[in-house]
């Protein structure tokens, strides 16, 4: 029991925990849709096109919120014109901008010239989580979940038939950049205690285990959101008494529970078969 609960009478880890409690229902919830729309690998190259406008805006003292939609704007534009090339092509282009993007904010983070604690954007600080911090992701996950819970049944629509969807008189084009809109403040709630090139896993690795415990979207949320929470638990033992780094021990639990599921699902599933024929 001392092992158990030594750990949480630090307030450091308290407020890890709180973080990433927070971090799990609102990437839980918001990954089962970028799971469900097929856009995992989407979500990766958001994050990447956001850091370089979260290190500027971290560097001018603007909130990250505002840098990571410039972040946004820009990969969007240098996109839409590198894209009309026909030499390159439109997938090039993506990979191009993205890693260029990428780059450039590396470069800003960790240059000499930067002040200390930029390279936290990029791996995150999970036990240098503020009370402050915890604020302000509650107020803006409350808000992810609550544009979520609106737009409902206009992504349930487009995502179960994005052909048809116009006929009842949905529109895709505005469930798309709804989605994508706010996956980008997902990361920029999440770069604090996860970091830039971390973060994804929380959104899309529980979303893809819950994909396979189940059948139905709202059951898949609240799988992938306790599983979310669990991993970030499980991380936080590992970071304490091994003295890893919190955020990278978080993500090292979610791939090891996405392995574990994934090795398990075809025993399950012939299980289960066995089971019905057996039965008829």
């Amino acid at each position: 029991m001392h092992a158990l609960l030594e750990p949480w009478s630090h307030a450091f880890m308290q407020r890890a925990l709180l973080e990433l409690v927070v971090i799990g229902i609102v990437g839980g919830v918001l990954g089962c849709w970028v799971v469900f729309y097929e856009l995992s690998y989407s979500a990766e190259s958001l994050a990447h096109a956001l850091f370089p406008g979260l290190v500027v805006a971290a560097l001018l003292g603007f909130p990250l919120v505002l840098g990571g939609a410039l972040g946004v704007l820009v990969a969007a534009a240098a996109v839409a014109v590198f894209g009309r090339t026909p030499v390159i092509g439109r997938d090039t282009s993506v990979a191009v901008v993205i890693t260029t993007l990428f780059g450039v904010g590396v470069v800003l983070a960790l240059s000499p010239a930067s002040p200390p604690g930029l390279d936290a954007l990029l791996f995150g600080d999970l036990l240098g989580v503020r009370t402050s911090d915890l604020v302000v992701a509650a107020i803006v996950a409350g808000l992810v979940l609550g544009s979520l819970a609106l737009l409902h049944r206009l992504l349930l629509a487009v995502g179960f038939d994005r052909s048809s969807a116009r006929a009842i008189g949905a529109k895709p084009l505005l469930a798309d950049l709804s989605l994508l809109a706010l996956l980008a403040v997902a990361i920029v709630i999440g770069v604090q205690g996860l970091g830039n090139l971390l973060v994804l896993a929380v959104i899309v690795g529980p979303a893809a285990i819950a994909r396979m415990l189940a059948q139905r979207l709202s059951t898949m949320m609240a799988i992938a959101s306790l599983v979310a929470v669990t991993c970030g638990v499980g991380g936080l033992y590992l970071s304490y008494y091994a003295d890893t780094a919190g955020g990278a021990s978080v993500a090292a639990v979610v791939v090891g529970f996405y392995v574990v599921v994934r090795l398990g699902a075809p025993l399950t599933a012939h299980r289960l078969h066995r089971t019905s024929v057996r039965a008829s």
